[in-house]
Order: structure tokens, then C-alpha cells, then sequence
């Protein structure tokens, strides 16, 4: 059997007592983690050989505390080779367990996942936004109905969580709660942190993930075109939640900005930037990253329109959002009042920035993800991958310059 285990003793110098005489110690590493416990033997640290680890010479307290060592290093293997009998994963809590004969502690998956949640809970407006500890709470009632529906059981001990779990989880969101793809993956992936947090700790040494894949299709993203920007700009309403709403898609459209980063945004996120013009400084709420965004004419027109609000003036806040829920049931009736065929929501306007605002018109992709606060530049790329009309235009130029050459091509070949 290939052990993985190193065992050293040592001598605590910081544990002298008084006669100067020191405790000698046995350290168990297992996979880089480990245990330590007292041998219940004491040696003058002039005695003692750190290279060999045990005591130095051949008299009567050498050989009596050498042997003693010779026992424990034979116990360590010993249980070792135990735990490989009862084929029980080998770490250092199973191996401290089968050593000092402690009963194997059952460890279940909800108090685990229960405890990520409160963790979460804790740390909303710090680390998490509320809509993150909302999706944690989701999945573990999901997880918990599976337990019920699949087991029969109200929780599981984690060691008995495998491939076929997972993928009987899976197959209870397609099917029982008739989850679509990309809602199943999350909840998976969202499964998934809570048992790396088992890994990590050494609950669990099999990864029930390791064969598992599962792939979030790309969906297609809804924007509003430039016609549809205008209909809502120029559209006079007399009732004021209305006009309000619109005003703050709007100032969405033309800066990205997600609802939660409209929110938070006070005056003192709009300064003047390298070039001399007002620019909104601030951070994604959801990812942390930095957003840097030039403040358009249309977008500051619409802070300036609101900056003696109420809300405003007395909140500090740029402009006076209402709830999320409410914004979309309004921009339902904005829509219709504009004839725009399109689910509106309000974070559509967050799209709409990315596409027609700016990539539509040019903007560099790198520019538009630093502005939308992307980590990552192949997030931005989705949005690129829907304009066929800017690829039309970037190979209009190529289809001129091909245009003589291959008109000469046919008629050489007729």
C-alpha cells in the first residue's frame, strides 16, 4: 500500500518546565494536513537529535523513550492500514479517528449547506448582494426536496454523495421542477461550492463532481433598437410614475448601468474625467469591478432634470428609482403606450448600452467592458455575437474592395 502519511516526532522547547527537560511530540501529516499530539515523554533538549528524531545514544532513557516512539510510529501505520480494510477514505480526521478510537462523526448536508447560507447572510451589502443569499436559500430548498423525493430522507450523510447524485439532482430540476437549462445549471453550480466546501475540509476525498458536465446555453439577449430609443425619448406622458421610469431606463440605455448601480448612485459618483467631462466613478455592486462611464448629453440632461427631487436632494442620490419590481410592471405599460413588441425590463436598458448605444456605433469592445465593469472580455463578447448588422457594415468595405476582382474573375471563366 502507497502511504501517504508522515509521521515526525519532535521536542516543544517552548514547553520546558522546570527542570529544563522538554516534551517530546508526534506530528501526523496526511495530504499536507495534520495532527499533533503529546508522546507522555520528556528529554533534555541536549539529548535529543532533530535529524533522526529520536533520542541520541544508547542509554537506558535512549532505548525506553526510542521504543516508546518505535510503538506510536507502528500504531500510526497500523490505523492506517485499518482505515484502507474498512475502505474509509484516508485523511487526517478519519486517521486521528481510527488512532485514538473516536466515533466517526456523521457529517449531513443540510447543517453544512444551512451554514454557507447563514455565512452569506452575514456578509450581504459587504461581499453579497440580497439577491445572491436569495438564490443560496432557493437551492438548498431544492436540495432538500430532492432528499425527500429521491430518498425518502429529510438530509444524507455527506460520504454518500456520488456521481449518481448529482446527476439525480439534475434529473429531478429538468424534470420535476421543470427547470430549464441554464436555471439547472445554476442550481447545480450553486450545489456544487457546498461540496468543495466538504473537499476542502477533508469531510469528503471523492470529488462526486469530477466526471459531471454541464454546459449554460447561450441565450439570446433582448435590446431595444435605435427607432425604439427614440419612441421612448420622444414619447409625452401626463402620468408622472411613467415619465419617471422611462427618464431612468433611459439613463440606463446610455450609461449600462444595471438597476442595483442606478440605485446606489449618489452625486458623489459623477466627477470630471481625464478629458474634462463629467463621468459616472463607480463600482458594480454584483461583481465589485469598476465602472467608468462618460456621461452622455441625454443621460446628464435626465440627472439634471431630477437633481431638486425630494429623493434626491435629501438621500444624496442621483436620481429617485423606485423598487425593481415596480420599474418593470411600469415599463410593461411604457411599452404598450410606445408600441415596442418587446418584454421590457429594466434590464434590457443594460443590453441596449452594449449593443446599439455602443458597439453598434463603433465603440472599441474593450472600451464597452470596462464600461459595463466585465471581468472578463468574453462576457462583453455575447453581446457582439447578436449584431449582424454592425458585421454587415464592418464587410461592406470588403465587399468593394472584392467587387472589381471578382466581377473580372466570371468573365474571365464564362
Amino acid at each position: 500500500m502507497n502511504t501517504s502519511v508522515s509521521i515526525l516526532f519532535y521536542i516543544k522547547r517552548a514547553k520546558a518546565n522546570n527542570l529544563g527537560v522538554c516534551p517530546i511530540y508526534t506530528r501526523v501529516t496526511v495530504n499536507t494536513k495534520r495532527f499533533e499530539f503529546s508522546t507522555n515523554k520528556y528529554i533534555n533538549p541536549d539529548k535529543w537529535s532533530s535529524g533522526a528524531s529520536k533520542v541520541k545514544g544508547t542509554t537506558e532513557e535512549a532505548r525506553t523513550i526510542n521504543r516508546h516512539l518505535d510503538y506510536l510510529r507502528n500504531q500510526i501505520l497500523e490505523a492506517e492500514k485499518r482505515l484502507f480494510k474498512k475502505d474509509i477514505s484516508l485523511n487526517s480526521e478519519n486517521l486521528k479517528n481510527e488512532l485514538f478510537g473516536f466515533s466517526e462523526t456523521k457529517r449531513m448536508l443540510v447543517p453544512i449547506f444551512q451554514d454557507h447560507n447563514n455565512k452569506i447572510k452575514e456578509l450581504v451589502g459587504k461581499e453579497y448582494a440580497p439577491g445572491t443569499l436569495e438564490r443560496y436559500k432557493t437551492s438548498l430548498r431544492h436540495t432538500v426536496d430532492f432528499l425527500k423525493w429521491k430518498y425518502k430522507v429529510d438530509d444524507i450523510d455527506i460520504t454518500r454523495i456520488d456521481y449518481a447524485f448529482v446527476t439525480d439532482y439534475e434529473f429531478y430540476l429538468r424534470s420535476v421542477r421543470n427547470c430549464a437549462n441554464n436555471t439547472t445549471v445554476k442550481y447545480i453550480k450553486n450545489f456544487h461550492k457546498i461540496i468543495k466546501i466538504c473537499i476542502d475540509n477533508d469531510w469528503i476525498t471523492k470529488n462526486p463532481f469530477s466526471n459531471y458536465k454541464a454546459k449554460l446555453k447561450e441565450v439570446e439577449r433582448e435590446y431595444l433598437s435605435e427607432d425604439e430609443i427614440q419612441s421612448l425619448i420622444n414619447k409625452e406622458f401626463t402620468i408622472d410614475r411613467l415619465s419617471l421610469v422611462r427618464d431612468i431606463f433611459v439613463f440606463s440605455c446610455f450609461t449600462g448601468l444595471a438597476y442595483v448601480d442606478v440605485k446606489n448612485l449618489t452625486s458623489n459618483n459623477i466627477n470630471y474625467g481625464i478629458d474634462g467631462e463629467k463621468w459616472i466613478f463607480t463600482h458594480r455592486q454584483k461583481t465589485e469591478s469598476a465602472s467608468k462611464i462618460p456621461l452622455l448629453p441625454i443621460p446628464e440632461t435626465i440627472v439634471e432634470k431630477y437633481k431638486d427631487h425630494p429623493q434626491c436632494s435629501n438621500q444624496n442620490k442621483v436620481l429617485p428609482i423606485l423598487t425593481n419590481q415596480r420599474m418593470n410592471s411600469y415599463l410593461k405599460e411604457i411599452a404598450a403606450a410606445c408600441n415596442i413588441n418587446k418584454e421590457l425590463t429594466f434590464h434590457i436598458a443594460r443590453h441596449t448600452f452594449a449593443t446599439t448605444v455602443t458597439l453598434t456605433n463603433g465603440v472599441p469592445i474593450e472600451s464597452v467592458s470596462k464600461m459595463l465593469g466585465h471581468k472578463n472580455l468574453k462576457t462583453t463578447q455575447h453581446y457582439a455575437k447578436i449584431l449582424d448588422r454592425k458585421v454587415s457594415e464592418d464587410m461592406l468595405v470588403l465587399r468593394d474592395k472584392f467587387k472589381v476582382p471578382a466581377a473580372k474573375w466570371v468573365n474571365e471563366n464564362k
